[in-house]
């Protein structure tokens, strides 16, 4: 143990489970070794190590590193987190000197600093995931780019647009998601180290050494802020969050388009699973499971929100439910990721189905517009084009099939040339705004989005 000397008897065996995190947080071990290294310099500076008894201990951490990435580190019962389990063996391996490692550094400083080292590395990986899924995007969207389908609003058919731009609009979302999590990576680059247990460490450890040595941006200001702050496991877990959620989202839309109803994209087999019973079945589960794990994501951002309300100034073992949710979190969505890129990168594409679900109804808009074209204000001319649709409900035609006559009664700006307006691929080219669905704007779209990720570095 790290602590007891002021106890008279040893710990419940009830509350020593319950206190202990070694089932979890030996995850932590990488960053908790490049941690201890680097204050073991630190220590050095300080003059509070020899050159010698330095390099003892920063031998043994290597050791101890060596011994955990190859699976063959034993663990003691009395392990009660990562930190001790590390220091105990390095004891076993180089001696009494290992107890000078800890000098002026606490647990609530060093497990801070491993959690921010842990979820750098954490932060970095899933970025590269998000860019691997934006690729997916691009590339399926150039492949598909003059593929007209309904779009929708409420559920219902609303306008014609692309395929390629309804799939662009994701790449825009992940696109939010990637840029808050720089500012995420920001904050969490920060380093709590030589805080101590919250009043600071005594002995003129250089911080400034400390932050450069493990790449870290900047200081924690002020210690007792240092340990308790946990805004940057909050920030974290808000911004996994509305990514799961983007992440639900398009999962509902291809759950959706993949039914046989709708059949306007075909799941490849690879992400897809069968039924126990029904031999016919092709259930678009890997998606599903996307959008049902919404519900741990975001429950892990509530659950760290009540970690931290109300809990008094300095450290407080409350902050040790942290681990898990940053860990399960991470864990999610590296795996929904590079199947949410493999699910667009394999997806087929249905155009006829989609061609088939078009509507003319979609274009009442555009003979609204139309009327605007013949000086009609659009207030008016939509109230026109509405009663429009109802006489053709009413006759059992589409509104191409209604007669001119039937037109003209509802407003003499209607002419002959009207029923040029009932054509999807002049609807969709109509609209050539920065953002639009005609195919040059997305074009134009798909060429800014490869153009950002080029000058990112991606």
């Amino acid at each position: 143990m790290l602590w007891g000397g002021r106890f008279a008897k040893s710990m419940d065996e009830q509350a020593r489970r319950f206190n202990d995190s070694i089932a979890f947080d030996r995850r932590l071990y990488a960053a908790d070794i490049q941690g201890s290294i680097a204050y073991a310099h630190a220590l050095l500076r300080a003059g509070l190590l020899t050159v010698e008894e330095c390099d003892q201990i920063v031998a043994g951490l290597e050791q101890v590193r060596a011994e955990l990435a190859a699976g063959v580190f034993v663990f003691h019962p009395e392990d009660e987190d990562i930190h001790t389990a590390v220091e105990r063996r390095l004891t076993e391996l180089v001696g009494q000197v290992a107890g000078k490692l800890h000098t002026g550094r606490s647990r609530n400083d060093q497990v801070s600093t491993d959690l921010r080292l842990y979820l750098l590395e954490a932060l970095d990986a899933l970025r590269q995931s998000l860019v691997a899924l934006q690729e997916a995007i691009i590339g399926k969207a150039k492949a598909c780019l003059d593929v007209i389908m309904p779009g929708y609003t409420h559920l219902r058919p609303a306008q014609p647009v692309l395929f390629s731009h309804w799939l662009m609009s994701f790449f825009w979302k992940f696109q939010r998601d990637r840029e808050r999590l720089a500012d995420v990576a920001q904050r969490t680059a920060v380093l709590p180290l030589g805080a101590g247990a919250l009043a600071g460490n005594p002995f003129g450890i250089d911080r400034q050494a400390l932050a450069a040595e493990l790449g870290l941006a900047a200081i924690a200001e002020n210690s007792m802020d240092a340990v308790s702050d946990r805004d940057y496991v909050v920030e974290f877990l808000s911004w996994a969050a509305l990514l799961q959620i983007h992440l639900s989202n398009l999962a509902e839309d291809l759950i959706l388009w993949s039914s046989r109803e709708f059949g306007f994209v075909e799941l490849d087999d690879a992400y897809c699973t069968g039924s126990s019973l029904m031999p016919q079945k092709k259930n678009p589960d890997t998606l599903e499971l996307t959008r049902g794990k919404s519900g741990r994501v975001v429950g892990n951002l509530v659950g760290a929100l009540m970690m931290c309300k109300g809990l008094p100034s300095g450290y407080n073992k409350d902050l040790q439910e942290d681990k898990e949710a940053v860990f399960d979190t991470i864990d999610t969505l590296s795996l929904e990721l590079p199947l949410a890129a493999g699910v667009i990168s394999t997806l087929q594409v249905h155009a006829e189905r989609m061609a088939a679900a078009l509507d003319e109804g979609m274009l009442a808009t555009d003979l609204a517009d139309y009327l605007v074209g013949k000086g009609v204000p659009f207030r008016q001319s939509h109230h026109l084009v509405g009663q429009a649709v109802k006489r053709a409900e009413e006759l059992g035609v589409r509104l191409h099939e209604l007669g001119l006559a039937e037109y003209q009664a509802i407003h003499p700006a209607f002419a002959e040339d009207l029923y040029a307006v009932f054509d999807y691929h002049r609807a969709v080219e109509r609209r050539n705004v920065l953002g639009g669905t005609a195919p040059a704007a997305v074009r134009l779209q798909i060429a800014r989005a490869k153009a950002l990720l080029e000058e990112e570095g991606c």
